[in-house]
């Protein structure tokens, strides 16, 4: 009997092993489900975002909107997006991951709703404040979930999918918005209704996604004291820090040109008022941008710099040239060019600031290269629109040009005072 016994406990021992092992594949495979349930999330989230790009024209031709009237639009987005960077932008790190993205793609929603309801210019502005207010909570949020779901996944494995799919997600998204609002809006019927129709069923699809994947932080007993976040530019290299930031705001420039006033630019200037080629004109920018930053990983943050610097002069340089031509395919070409160089200079920052900044400052470090990344994706856009009410289009987009071939010098020879950073 005795041995019996002791022939029967190896057994249950593998057999515990054996279930143990499942188990972790069981949750293994739960935290890959959930990495693309999150990415689907994220990449519709960022796509609503720029869903009234193409449409912006058929506003302005509904309700008389100037174009100094779509930046102030746009403007009130960015906004959105700063004020909950600040107030939202972290409180994920103790309160859960899935608690902050299901609310913010429920502002989303009601965004989406609001933009059926009317085409109003009030209606627009709160539409626009709540889709903003909506990104700022998604998108570091959603890059933090994601990166911890796939370490759950595949345990020591490269983060190279991570950084794939969550560049795909954000810059990519941007650009899927326009491209799908600009089909739609050019061979279906209601262009000011069926693309927000399309999002009300894909963004509470992504409430349930977010709901299904499973939760990476746990949720502090102790809730520390509520503050925003904080915001530091002292990291002992401050040439440096002021380099990395004045690129990002050159990048989110351009950014924010596409975004809001290019396609009144292709309608009215460029004489092109297809809708669906509004959408894919920015569709190739962002997807220039996101397949340049995934294609450069491996190269130093000094090589990107000096690739995003060039080709961005270059890129916004061939713009001018397209606009004051009235060459669509020259701007074209401009437009790619300048979100390659956007892409991997805005990737260059982060990297640059990442490495600069003490692992404790870190989050202060990077939510002020953003907020000034996104001052840059607001002051030149509106600038822009304030000027249009007096002077040509060319003649303002070769002041746009002329203020941002500047910058990027400027950036150029900050960078140069300070070692470069692998």
């Amino acid at each position: 009997m005795a041995q019996s016994t002791s022939a029967a406990r190896p057994r249950t021992g593998a057999s515990a092993g054996t279930h143990g092992a499942a188990r972790r594949r069981a949750g293994a495979g739960r935290h890959g489900v959930g990495f693309a349930l999150i990415a689907f999330a994220f990449l519709t989230a960022m796509a609503f975002s720029t869903v009234p790009t193409p449409l912006y024209p058929l506003y302005m031709a509904k309700d008389g909107f100037s174009t100094f009237m779509v930046t102030v639009v746009f403007a009130t987005y960015a906004v959105g997006v700063v004020i909950s960077l600040v107030l939202a932008g972290h409180i994920s790190d103790w309160a859960g991951r899935k608690k902050i993205l299901m609310p913010a793609i429920g502002l989303e929603l009601i965004a989406a709703l609001l933009f059926l309801a009317s085409t109003s210019l009030p209606v627009l502005l709160v539409a626009r404040l709540l889709t903003g207010l909506g990104v700022g909570m998604v998108t570091a949020t959603a890059t933090a979930h994601l990166h911890e779901l796939h370490t759950a996944h595949r345990p020591g494995a490269s983060t190279q999918r991570f950084e794939l799919v969550s560049t795909a997600a954000n810059i990519g998204g941007l650009g899927v918005g326009p491209l799908v609002a600009g089909v739609l809006a050019q061979w279906v019927t209601g262009p000011l209704r069926t693309p927000y129709i399309v999002f009300a069923v894909l963004l509470p699809a992504s409430i349930v996604a977010i709901a299904l994947a499973p939760e990476t932080v746990e949720e502090r007993l102790v809730r520390p004291a509520y503050r925003p976040q904080r915001i530091s530019a002292d990291h002992g290299d401050r040439a440096g820090y002021v380099a990395a930031a004045a690129a990002g705001f050159a990048s989110f420039a351009v950014f924010g040109l596409f975004t809001s006033v290019a396609p009144g630019f292709v309608a009215g200037t460029l004489h092109h008022p297809s809708r669906a080629l509004a959408g894919l004109i920015v569709f190739a920018v962002f997807g220039a941008a996101a397949a340049a930053q995934s294609l450069t990983t491996r190269l130093s943050t000094a090589a990107k710099r000096s690739l995003g610097l060039a080709a961005q002069a270059v890129g916004v340089a061939t713009l001018v040239v397209g606009m004051r031509t009235a060459g669509l395919t020259t701007f074209l070409v401009g437009g790619i060019v300048a979100g390659i160089g956007a892409g991997v200079l805005f990737k260059a920052s982060l990297g640059t600031v990442a490495a600069m900044a003490a692992p404790a400052e870190r989050g202060e470090a990077l939510a002020g290269l953003f907020l000034i990344a996104y001052l840059g994706l607001t002051v030149p856009v509106v600038a822009i629109g304030v000027a249009a009410r007096s002077l040509p289009v060319p003649t303002v987009m070769t002041w746009f040009a002329g203020v941002l071939l500047v910058l990027l010098g400027a950036v150029a020879v900050l960078a140069r005072r300070r070692p470069a950073t692998a």
